[in-house]
């Protein structure tokens, strides 16, 4: 009975995920991929319900229990049956008292052998949730550790990115390729400046800099998702990755 239940509620589930685009309650972004797609069903149906906080709060939990060895070696076996992988899974859900909308989106997962995939899905709907917050994530690299007074200058200077009742979500990277600087990417805009260049930082604001933009000192680097310029190299059109 139990089993036949479950079966009914990842079809419920799964008919949300295949209804037109005009009926989904679309995030504030959009993540492209497979757990993009999962993701964004997954927003509109705990949308629907008003339930967004409670499903967000439950993936947490279960994100800890995937990196659970046990559960993982489960999960992760591609010669472990489906029905298995499934019952594993909605076993430890039910009882930590999940509810039904997240034990049906790991449902909907196990009928299309996206199970692997649950970490990827819930990152997804993590970052749909800090956008509906209003969070703007904001990722720095530099090739060394930021001092805390540089960190402190960072953060002031980033500030001013933010739209009224957005707040800035910082992420430090560290990449020796670079060479020094630091790129900078907030939101979908990505940006070289050199280190401890807070006129570079309010010129980056006014400019509205994106992907493609020459950078400020053409004699250090120059990266953008899409290739990398590094100006020490001779011949600088033999550099570019696609």
């Amino acid at each position: 009975m139990a089993a036949l239940m479950l079966g009914q509620q990842a079809r419920h589930f799964s008919s949300s995920v295949i209804r037109p685009a005009s009926k989904l309650i679309r995030p504030p972004i959009q993540v492209y991929g497979v757990e993009g797609r999962y993701a964004t069903a997954l927003f509109s149906a705990a949308s629907k319900q008003k339930n967004l906080e409670q499903v967000e709060k439950e993936l947490i939990t279960l994100s800890a229990m995937i990196k659970d060895p046990k559960l993982s070696g489960i999960v992760m076996n591609p010669h472990v049956k489906r029905s298995i992988k499934q019952k594993t899974f909605t076993d430890l859900l039910s009882k930590a008292n999940i509810s039904p909308i997240t034990i049906n989106f790991i449902n909907v997962l196990a009928d299309n052998g996206r199970l692997p995939r649950t970490g990827d899905v819930i990152v997804a709907f993590g970052k749909m949730m800090s956008a509906h917050r209003g969070e703007v994530l904001c990722s720095v690299t530099t090739a060394q550790p930021l001092d805390e007074a540089s960190l402190a200058d960072l953060k002031a200077s980033l500030k001013g990115f933010l739209k009224k009742g957005e707040t800035i979500e910082l992420e430090t990277k560290m990449d020796p390729s670079i060479l020094g600087g630091m790129i900078v990417s907030i939101g979908d805009r990505r940006k070289w400046l050199p280190l401890s260049s807070k006129p570079l930082l309010k010129g980056l604001k006014e400019r509205k800099i994106g992907s493609g933009t020459v950078a400020p000192d053409p004699t250090r680097c120059w990266r953008t998702p899409g290739f990398e310029i590094n100006p020490l190299l001779p011949n600088i059109h033999q550099q570019i990755r696609k």
